[in-house]
């Protein structure tokens, strides 16, 4: 009966133990088989935005930065598929998402797709969805779709329209250029007339 006693004390040691490991030590023991620096979110970068890349005034499509972040929340390479969807902005709806307009693929599995794509400045994969006739005053929703052998993480954003001007500036320029003075004579404290 000692013995059982014993081997009881023993386990419930064991067990204590076992119960005052860190979290973080068992949540790494348990993930030991996937890479540390894997893939667990996908943010749509916020300088995402419809624009005009020939430069004639009118939209020509998306330009979507994506970054993948790691468990550590730093932005981190990958390969895979990518969906892109583009909606209408339907306002104070639960789903913003309407009527949807277009839908993309891209992809980041070669080594020339990576290089492509890859901008080491925002550490972001930059991708640009042609669809002109995109209205600047009209919201829009981009959800993407990042697909690593089966397993897909999604992001959506709203790209918010912006109210048109109406009329000319009606403001004066704050500051004017600075106008040198044509004599060596000494400087004058009079204002300077815009």
């Amino acid at each position: 009966m000692r013995s059982f006693g014993w081997v009881l004390a023993g386990f419930t040691t064991i067990a204590v133990l076992g119960a005052c490991q860190p979290a973080s030590q068992l949540a790494e023991h348990e993930d030991a088989d996937a890479p540390l620096f894997a893939p667990t979110d996908l943010r749509i970068h916020p300088f995402t935005s419809i624009k005009d890349w020939d430069g004639d005034g009118r939209t020509d499509g998306v330009e979507v930065l994506l970054e993948l972040q790691d468990r550590f929340r730093d932005p981190t390479k990958a390969t895979g598929t990518v969906l892109f969807e583009l909606y209408e902005y339907r306002r104070n709806h639960p789903d913003p998402r309407g009527e949807r307009i277009a839908a993309w693929r891209g992809s980041v599995m070669t080594l020339e797709e990576q290089r492509a794509r890859w901008n080491r400045i925002s550490r972001t994969y930059s991708f640009q969805l042609a669809w002109p006739g995109l209205r600047l005053d009209k919201g829009y929703v981009l959800q993407v779709w990042f697909d690593q052998n089966g397993r897909r993480l999604t992001s959506q954003i709203v790209l918010e329209g912006q109210e048109a001007k109406i009329g000319a500036a009606t403001t004066i320029p704050v500051t004017q250029p600075a106008s040198r003075p044509t004599t060596t004579t000494a400087p004058s404290t009079a204002a300077v007339k815009p």
